[in-house]
């Protein structure tokens, strides 16, 4: 699904207030459901989610979290849904072994810092992690999913566009009034800048949470080999033009761009078309870490990438964050 760019202007449109009983129903429910209490099995749930629809930043805060935790003398595992797989579960990821269309593009690389479980049911997935020696549990997304019990909820928001128009899908982006997830969450971390992510994290203090601030890294040395060059980037992403406005940022000569919904699966059309395009214009294909994982899903995906340069991006917190996040975390093991 590739969200309606009303749901991101500030002031409401006409779609946008035709929709909002709907989605102040849909809301509503999300809401009631949040409440619903969740199973426990003796060790932290760390929750990354984030308060609307799209990509915010969840991936990256995981991978961060998990290798900060780990280098703490802890045993994170990682559990996730599998968006986009069609395995339900609960099993663990071998990214050897599995491909994106079995477990989803994100628990892949999530796979990649530590043990990562899939489940559609995520109870049975925390459990086997459990199982395995976990002592503390990362939730990649899952935060309005009342089924497991959170020790503590992050959520993650893009200072770009922050909550969009404030209204709950389908009329915005919000999977639930703002007001009843702060309620429920300790944190809210604010991932780049601007006046949208500013409001929230205005919000979230009132409210009293601890608020982080912090940005998306492209890595150094990739970065270096796409300054002057001419590229075409593509991207099937929650918001593939922040990936468009991080090149335009780094000095590459000319960005033509496709974009594709989230979670895409590149089909062989897709992939001809990207590579007849970067061919006729003597383009350089780049694309983001996810996209890359499931173009390894066909022959002519794998061609595709072999051609194409790779962005990987890391989160990078401010110093006070990084001290408030551990002085979060620590507080888990010492309740426990």
């Amino acid at each position: 699904m590739r969200a309606p760019s009303f749901w991101w202007q500030p002031e409401r449109s006409l779609a946008a207030h035709l929709l909002s009983p709907l989605g102040s129903l849909v809301g509503g429910v999300a809401a009631r459901r949040m409440r619903q209490p969740g199973i426990s099995l003796g060790v932290p749930v760390i929750c990354i989610g984030n308060p609307t629809v799209g990509g915010a930043g969840k991936t990256p805060t995981a991978l961060y979290l998990a290798r900060r935790i780990a280098r703490k003398g802890h045993r994170p595992s990682i559990l996730t849904r599998g968006y986009g797989g069609r395995v339900e579960g609960p099993l663990q990821v071998d990214p050897v072994r599995h491909r994106a269309l079995d477990v989803g593009d994100e628990p892949l690389l999530l796979a990649t810092v530590a043990p990562t479980y899939v489940a559609r049911e995520r109870p049975h997935g925390l459990a086997m992690a459990v199982a395995d020696g976990a002592d503390v549990v990362l939730m990649d997304d899952g935060f309005q999913n009342p089924s497991v019990q959170k020790t503590l909820s992050i959520l993650v928001v893009d200072a770009a566009v922050g909550i969009g128009n404030g209204l709950c899908v389908p009329a915005g982006p919000l999977r639930a009034p703002l007001a009843p997830q702060l309620a429920r969450a300790q944190a809210v971390l604010v991932v780049g800048e601007g006046e949208a992510g500013a409001d929230v994290a205005r919000l979230a203090r009132a409210a009293g949470l601890a608020v982080l601030t912090g940005r998306l890294a492209p890595n150094a040395a990739v970065m270096a080999r796409l300054i002057g060059r001419r590229v075409l980037a593509f991207a099937g992403i929650g918001r593939p033009e922040k990936f468009f406005a991080t090149l335009r940022g780094l000095g590459v000569a000319s960005v033509a761009t496709r974009a594709f919904p989230d979670h895409h699966p590149f089909n062989a059309s897709d992939i001809a078309a990207l590579v007849e395009r970067a061919a006729a214009d003597d383009l350089m294909p780049v694309t983001t870490e996810k996209d890359a994982v499931r173009l390894t899903a066909t022959p002519e995906g794998r061609d595709l990438l072999r051609a194409s340069v790779v962005l990987p991006v890391q989160l990078v917190l401010e110093e006070e964050s990084v001290v408030a996040l551990d002085r979060l975390v620590a507080r888990l093991f010492v309740d426990g």
